[in-house]
């Protein structure tokens, strides 16, 4: 029996067929274990296929977003990228994909997950805490040039504060990164309660003087009800001047 799909270090092919079912229909063609999907790409007239789901997955397990799919469609072999999964929200079961036809002669610009290696000294030494903030950067290359991910060593962290940014990372003659150099990837952090307290320290409330209370009545302290000192009117003070 021909099998629908085959994996090697050079080439992953997956068997296809085209799609005549559409609309309501296509919970049927789930049911018997068959995802729908289109392939598009710029120049390409896009067109709807059905691909069986247990090769699908196969596939998927290898070549990721990054890898290429060449789709055997009719005799023809058409090199793809899987773009956009659909999933099920509730059990995960794939309801469609979005393959994108490419150029093997033309660079195109993807995105590509960040794979974390290594042992941070600041983190297994001293505490800190490990912060991803990029966890996908944007390549351009060739279609075979892409990497299935781009590795960073957290084993050069040494200190807490210390990060990594983009234009740390080794240069590839395959591909080029277009993040901005100045992003940053990864950083050590203080552990939190720690970092609190060091924030409590620096921003403690300073003293306030205030003016000096009266004799015998206590800094802040409310006057007894009738007890407070009123003005004197202009009549006292007249009456005064005439004694």
């Amino acid at each position: 029996m021909k099998k629908s799909a085959k994996t090697s270090d050079e080439k992953t092919i997956l068997e296809v067929t085209p799609r005549t079912i559409f609309g309501k229909k296509l919970k049927q063609l789930r049911r018997e274990a068959i995802i729908p999907a289109n392939i598009f790409g710029t120049g390409f007239t896009s067109k709807s296929i059905s691909v069986p789901s247990s090769q699908f997955l196969k596939v998927y397990k290898k070549a990721k977003e990054t890898g290429i799919v060449y789709l055997k469609l009719e005799d023809k072999e058409i090199p793809t990228l899987i773009k956009l999964i659909q999933k099920h929200p509730i059990n995960s079961q794939v309801l469609h994909v979005d393959f994108r036809k490419v150029d093997l002669t033309v660079k195109i610009a993807t995105e590509v997950p960040v794979h974390i290696m290594g042992v941070s000294e600041a983190v297994a030494q001293k505490g800190g805490v490990l912060l991803t903030l990029s966890e996908r950067l944007s390549v351009e290359a060739l279609p075979q040039n892409i990497p299935h991910h781009i590795e960073v060593d957290i084993s050069l962290l040494k200190e807490i504060g210390q990060e990594i940014k983009v234009k740390d990372l080794l240069v590839s003659q395959k591909y080029s990164i277009k993040d901005d150099g100045e992003k940053t990837i990864v950083s050590i952090t203080a552990h939190k309660e720690e970092s609190v307290i060091a924030e409590t320290a620096a921003t403690a409330t300073p003293e306030v003087i205030t003016a000096k209370p009266e004799e015998g009545a206590e800094a802040g302290a409310t006057p007894e009800p009738g007890t407070e000192k009123k003005p004197e009117t202009d009549d006292k003070k007249e009456k005064e001047i005439k004694k």
